[in-house]
């Protein structure tokens, strides 16, 4: 059996038959993640700013490499698993949404929950917090 022939019609008025939108993934990611346990410990070593839901660390590597890189971190005082997963993935969020806009390029930044705060705060909060840290984190670059 042979499908049907596509009606003809002007090119104006029938809509394209493929879509015109970039798939999801096509976009570059805008950070990577940190791996290595000596990258962890580098931002530790470096400027940090508190807020009341989390900690964020950052350092210029000046390496000459304009990329973005972002570790997450929870200690146990957060919670159990399921608490600490809650909270990294929220900080994730946070990340992906704001660190292409705010993030400086060539840092490194270590987002660190904090007990019973990062995971139970609302997300505005959480956005507000990370947004004033990323800020004072750059003014005293």
């Amino acid at each position: 059996m042979t499908p049907p022939e596509a009606p003809s019609s002007d090119a104006g008025t029938m809509p394209p038959a493929v879509s015109s939108c970039a798939p999801h993934n096509a976009q570059p990611q805008k950070w990577t993640a940190l791996r290595k346990r000596a990258d962890f410990l580098a931002a530790a070593r470096a400027r940090r700013q508190g807020t009341g839901t989390m900690l964020v660390q950052g350092r210029d590597r000046r390496d000459g490499d304009a990329a973005i890189r972002v570790g997450f971190t929870c200690s146990k005082k957060v919670g159990n698993a399921v608490a600490r997963n809650r909270a990294k993935r929220r900080l994730r969020a946070l990340a992906r949404e704001l660190l292409p806009a705010q993030g400086l390029p060539g840092w490194d930044y270590v987002l660190i929950g904090k007990a019973e705060e990062t995971g139970a705060r609302p997300y505005d909060t959480l956005r507000h917090d990370l947004s004033y840290a990323l800020r004072k984190l750059a003014g005293g670059a």
